[in-house]
């Protein structure tokens, strides 16, 4: 405890001769990461060629705004329109906005004197013997008009630190509405995506419960004239059993897409299924951006706004050392009062019914038993755990973006394989279809042919969406171009 009083009154001393200066520390920007590179390998300048398509890698070039414009999609950019005007989160984090806006500006009404009004009416009764006086008691009325002004004097800054805080925690706010935004872009095109490959994939299943039917029927008639077992039978009827399966969880995820993407336009699911343009999105097109923007690791820190919204709170952090720093001393508040009274409402405003007074008032602490002390090294505390919540947040981003440049060169090996896969599949079934049409191959033949046409086709569109995803997430990871919109 003597350690603390000893601190207590070296910072008493050193804060005497910075009268009117802001105490506690003033915000420094943590550096930025030491690195020029987000993988511990280089990043090729582009990926495989997969689908006849290159997506080439551009370092230090900036995300547009309306980066989902890239995709070439009227429908999904009229969904995007109407997600920003409707939807409920972003409009909660708007008003939220706004919210601490307000907030703010109440904050800077410290800084000027404090004035109040009163306007009294009184029936009273004097005792004058009280004061030693025969005289008899008398009942008046007593009209009063007063003024007072209070003035707390911000001499360590404690107030100034406080509306510091206050302005981080709106711009926290608006990097907040930032982030929503960007997400809720993200989402919109990511279900738009989805929904159309899902349908492609019911599309393609269907197509292969048509054909293993046939399997079926013709293993069936081979099986009758005895010219394979039975058990070949069973086996393809399991095989069709095990693809109608599939159907129905697709029908409920494009069912769930379509949910999802009427809540995100703020829309209701039952009007949004039977009204909206969602019905006919296909994932032919949806166009693929070929040069995609690489932002430095050193200019991601100043542009993802969830980055942006952890600095804002080390900023209020900060800023609530200072204020609990100038709590630790006295506060001065200077006041004066002016009004006049009488006891008749015509002659009150005679000059000798004027009163005033004149006072300052100087309150600090004497003894608290540490607590102011001890909450200032609270707030410390607390600055130092939002300053790792800030680096965690940062190693996040980075990785975010890591992931997301390695998955698009991986998307574009697996895109790759997988269109090798149809054409393979395809030109099997041509040939087959040639050899059937002499007679060397037969229908059964045929049909395996084409069902494996069918399985690699589903697996291409798989590949399709997982590669257009990415590179949606590619774009939020880089912080979305919000910042452009300003220029």
């Amino acid at each position: 405890m003597l350690q603390g009083q000893w601190r207590q009154g070296g910072l008493i001393a050193a804060a005497l001769g910075l009268a009117g200066c802001a105490l506690g520390p003033d915000y420094v920007r943590p550096d930025p990461p030491k690195t020029s590179s987000y993988t511990a390998s280089p990043i090729p300048k582009a990926t495989v060629v997969a689908d006849g398509q290159v997506q080439r890698f551009e370092d230090g070039k900036q995300v547009v705004a309306d980066w989902w414009r890239l995709f070439e999609n009227p429908k999904v950019d009229a969904f995007i329109t109407q997600s920003m005007a409707d939807n409920p989160t972003l409009q909660a984090a708007q008003a939220t906005l706004r919210q601490s806006q307000d907030i703010l500006r109440a904050g800077y009404g410290v800084f000027i004197p404090q004035i109040g009004g009163d306007v009294g009416v009184s029936r009273q009764t004097s005792n004058l013997r009280l004061i030693g006086s025969t005289a008899p008691n008398t009942v008046f009325n007593l009209f009063t008009l007063s003024a007072t002004v209070n003035y707390t004097l911000d001499v360590w800054g404690g107030q100034r630190r406080q509306v510091e805080g206050l302005r981080a925690q709106m711009e926290g706010q608006r990097y907040n509405v930032m982030g929503t935004y960007i997400m809720l872009a993200g989402n919109v095109v990511n279900t738009a995506i989805a929904q159309a490959a899902y349908r492609a994939q019911i599309r393609a299943t269907e197509d292969l419960i048509v054909l293993e039917k046939e399997q079926v029927s013709i293993t069936r008639a081979q099986a009758e004239s005895g010219t394979v077992p039975f058990s070949n039978v069973l086996s393809l009827q399991s095989e069709l059993a095990s693809t109608q399966a599939t159907l129905p969880p697709l029908r409920q995820k494009i069912d769930q897409a379509n949910h999802l993407l009427a809540t995100l336009l703020g829309r209701v699911p039952a009007d949004f299924s039977s009204a909206s343009g969602a019905q006919g999105l296909e994932i032919k097109d949806f166009k693929l951006p070929e040069d995609l923007p690489v932002s430095l690791p050193s200019e991601l820190v100043h542009q993802r706004p969830d980055i942006l919204q952890a600095e804002a709170q080390l900023i209020s952090a900060n800023a609530q050392i200072g204020v609990a720093t100038a709590a630790m001393f006295p506060s001065l508040t200077l006041n004066a009062t002016v009004g006049v009274n009488s006891t008749s409402a015509a002659n009150i405003f005679q000059s000798n019914n004027l009163f005033w007074s004149l006072g300052a008032s100087l309150i600090g602490p004497i003894v608290d038993g540490g607590t102011r002390w001890y909450q200032r090294r609270a707030a410390i505390e607390a600055h130092d755990a939002v300053l790792a919540s800030y680096r965690q947040t940062v190693l996040n981003a980075l990785a975010q973006v890591a992931d997301t440049l390695r998955a698009l060169q991986h998307d574009a090996e697996a895109l790759s394989a997988q269109a090798d896969a149809v054409h393979a599949a395809f030109d099997a079934l041509h040939l087959t279809h040639i050899n059937y049409q002499t007679g060397i191959a037969t229908y059964l033949q045929l049909l395996i042919a084409d069902e494996q046409y069918h399985q690699a086709t589903l697996a291409y569109v798989q590949a399709q969406a997982q590669r257009l995803q990415d590179t949606v997430a590619l774009y939020v990871a880089l912080g979305g171009g919000w910042w452009s919109v300003q220029k």
